[in-house]
Order: C-alpha cells, then sequence, then structure tokens
C-alpha cells in the first residue's frame, strides 16, 4: 500500500476536524494499491464519539467518482480520537465488509496523531498492514 504525504495529512487533518467524534472516508486507488483519492465521508452513527457509520450516500458517491476515475476501493480510514496507538475495536472487527481493503486507524490521543494500518475480517481477526509514505505518486 502507498499513499502520498498529501493523502496521509488529509486524513488526519478529517480526523482533527471530526473528533471527539470519529471520522470515517474511503480511498480510491490502482490495482497494484498505490492511493489515488480520498473520499470523505460523513459518520452518521448513532454514537459518532465511539464508532463510525459512513453515510450511504457519501459511500455511492466515492465510489462513483472512483469508477469514473478508473479506481477501485483500496482502503477504509476511521479515527480514535482518544487513542495513541490505534488497534481495531471488536465493531471494527465485526463490520469489516471489505476483507482485501486495507483499514487505516488515526490515533489522536497524543501530540503526534498516529496512523497505523491493518487487515481486517470478521473471521481471522485482524493483523497490522504495511504502508509507504512517499512525497509523490512516480514511487
Amino acid at each position: 500500500m502507498n499513499l502520498t504525504r498529501k493523502h496521509i495529512n488529509q486524513i488526519i487533518a478529517h480526523a482533527r476536524e471530526a473528533s471527539p467524534d470519529e471520522c470515517c472516508g474511503l480511498i480510491g486507488g490502482t490495482e497494484d494499491s498505490a492511493a489515488r483519492t480520498v473520499y470523505r465521508a460523513r459518520n452518521v452513527a448513532a454514537d459518532p464519539a465511539v464508532t463510525y457509520e459512513a453515510a450511504p450516500e457519501d459511500l455511492f458517491l466515492a465510489q462513483r467518482a472512483m469508477r469514473e476515475r478508473g479506481e477501485q476501493l483500496i482502503a477504509i480510514y476511521h479515527s480514535h480520537p482518544r487513542a495513541t496507538d490505534p488497534q481495531p475495536s471488536q465493531t471494527d472487527v465485526r463490520l469489516a465488509y471489505y476483507p482485501s481493503a486495507v483499514y487505516f486507524i488515526v490515533g489522536l490521543g497524543s501530540e503526534e496523531p498516529c496512523v497505523r494500518a491493518f487487515r481486517i475480517s470478521e473471521q481471522e481477526g485482524w493483523e497490522s498492514s504495511e504502508y509507504r509514505v512517499t512525497d509523490d505518486l512516480d514511487q
């Protein structure tokens, strides 16, 4: 999974703006897992301070934009505003509907945000996933 510094900054900015609630969104990219676009989604969860649920219309619009741009869904992100070392919660695992996607979680519990990546599936739980941050898309 490859992202640019701009993508990471966009995700962190979204997390900070949404805090103390969780934020959420999608990342569209190429078949070889190079991120191209960050798509924000509104968190419409009943208790957005402790969980996230992306607005269905935002998911629809993001996926339509991905199709139009020749992208595919490669990652999903959300935040844990009080976490210093974020890990998937039981709810995150239970609601991991896209096992082929990488899940990014942003922790805002310390001065510097912590961005971690995971592979999550309801059947197998979760494991950390490596990602690379580049200055531009020409890796």
